[in-house]
């Protein structure tokens, strides 16, 4: 084989294996799960279940977005839903308290980032574990959203900001969330994918003590990416109060079980250092349209939780799965191409002399005495 050839072929090889990784699959695997519920589940694929399920996943998405940034760092953030609950419940206590709603809003998504901070400080900071850290947090923030509230709930809110949050844009069925949730999405995909800190996040995710040498700070990085979660978790936090018109302790109750399954489904390693955000975009897609379905399907919560669980048991093991086994198939290339050739290629042509051939010389005679 010519070495054009043997470029040509290693060439489609990587090709072919970059659209056999993992987000691709999700994302094919999304397409065709639309086009088969539509088609057979009733309701599904009418324009007014689309703006329920965009409302639906709308929450998932914007925090998935900082959650993906995170895991690809090796770290992980479990407290965001029970920001979002706190936050939620902040709003209504401000509310109570008499503050404009305009000012709430920049007020709710600060105690966010400073929530944020605080799982950040002691991750970054004290050298805590992120896994302990935001499960411990997780428990705070939602007792201290009950602190604030208890069971009541604030449902007062100006009607002129509620039906934004639900409305649509003028003349379709598209939601209005659709045109904020696109610039996040765009900001978040230039920030990995385009812009030195998003080379950082993922040397710091495939080895943090290499990315120290190559003069990254890779604390400040993941305290950075702590407090824009919580940032983000409390807008999150203004939107679920807005959409169903009730601040309360217990918004966003498990939501943090279904952002990271998302996540983890679009193809984000949870060891770290690998990761796209348009997989977990597919992810995000494909899991809020499954629970979306089995709604219609009347199928119970609790077995929307199950499939929940199951669905972030594959994302976990399938991905490791394939690499494993591309690992083991690039090693028996390997072999194979270094396996000692041939006998006959291996040994030259036999020695011939170049002497003329002579018959064996006689004895000499002895010599009688």
């Amino acid at each position: 084989m010519s070495t054009d050839a043997a470029v040509t072929t290693r060439r489609d090889r990587r090709s072919l294996a970059r659209f056999a990784s993992w987000d691709y699959v999700v994302i094919a695997v999304t397409v065709l799960f639309l086009v088969v519920a539509s088609l057979s589940i009733e309701l599904f694929g009418t324009s007014r279940n689309a703006g329920f399920l965009i409302l639906d996943l709308a929450p998932i998405l914007v925090l998935a977005l900082p959650m993906t940034l995170i895991i690809i760092t090796g770290e992980i953030d479990l407290s965001v839903a029970s920001i979002v609950g706190l936050t939620s419940a902040a709003m209504g206590e401000m509310w109570n308290n008499g503050l404009p709603l305009e000012t709430i809003l920049w007020i709710t998504i600060l105690i966010g980032a400073i929530l944020g901070a605080v799982n950040g400080f002691f991750i970054t900071v004290v050298g805590l574990p992120s896994l302990a850290v935001t499960i411990g947090t997780l428990a705070l923030y939602r007792g201290l959203a009950f602190v604030l509230l208890g069971d009541t709930a604030v449902a007062d809110w100006p009607r002129s900001f509620t039906s934004w949050t639900i409305g649509s844009l003028p003349g379709t069925w598209v939601p209005n969330v659709v045109l904020p949730i696109l610039v996040l999405v765009v900001l978040f995909a230039v920030l990995l994918h385009a812009t030195p800190t998003g080379r950082a996040i993922y040397a710091a995710g495939a080895n943090a003590t290499a990315a120290t040498f190559a003069g990254i700070s890779v604390g400040r990085l993941k305290f950075w990416l702590f407090v824009l979660s919580g940032a983000i978790a409390g807008l999150v936090g203004v939107y679920w109060t807005l959409r169903f018109g009730s601040a309360r302790g217990d918004n966003a109750t498990g939501l943090e079980l279904v952002v990271v399954a998302s996540v983890l489904l679009g193809g984000v390693s949870i060891f770290g250092g690998k990761g796209t955000l348009p997989g977990v975009l597919a992810g995000v897609v494909l899991l809020a349209s499954l629970q979306n379905a089995l709604r219609l399907l009347d199928v119970s919560a609790e077995a929307l939780t199950v499939v929940t669980g199951v669905l972030l048991i594959v994302s976990v093991l399938a991905p490791n799965v394939i690499s494993a086994v591309n690992a083991a198939l690039a090693r028996r290339r390997r072999a194979r191409g270094a396996s000692p050739p041939s006998a006959s290629a291996s040994t030259g042509p036999p020695e011939t002399s170049t002497a003329p051939h002579s018959s064996p010389p006689s004895p000499t005679p002895s010599t009688t005495q």
